[in-house]
């Protein structure tokens, strides 16, 4: 003979199953954890040359505090284009390239705006100075 509780199939779970709440949570996390893992920067390649800036070309040289220095005179990014106007006239527009070297910790934004004035003087060959290899590493060029 079978027992009743007398409240038939009407009954309502009280409890929730959270077991498969808790196996999506384990999925997303392992997830998580495998992307973190593969999206980390990549570290960029060093570059080789083996030829050296030639002292007559016009340099820019930018350090990590974005402070720029065209030729021998250090000027803002406002100045730049009538520094390089001023250097093209006292080279009697000779050179039409520019060799820039600019610290790895400089900002992107600065190098192209830089370049902008520079197109501006109608210098638009651009050159970008890397260490050379077996110079010392506090020497560019």
């Amino acid at each position: 003979m079978a027992v009743s509780t007398g409240g038939g199939e009407d009954e309502v779970m009280s409890t929730i199953n959270i077991t498969p709440f808790t196996d999506v949570l384990l999925v997303l996390l392992i997830i998580f954890i495998i992307l973190a893992s593969v999206t980390k920067e990549p570290k960029l390649p060093d570059a080789h040359n083996r030829d050296k800036v030639v002292p007559s070309q016009i340099v820019v040289i930018v350090n990590a505090k974005d402070q720029i220095q065209i030729g021998s005179n250090t000027v803002t990014i406002a100045d730049a284009a009538n520094a390089f106007a001023t250097l093209a006239d006292q080279t009697d527009h000779k050179f039409t390239s520019v060799i820039i070297k600019a610290d790895p910790k400089a900002t992107y934004g600065t190098i192209l705006k830089i370049m902008d004035a520079a197109k501006k003087s109608n210098l638009i060959d651009f050159g970008l100075a890397n260490h050379i290899q077996g110079t010392p590493q506090g020497q560019n060029g």
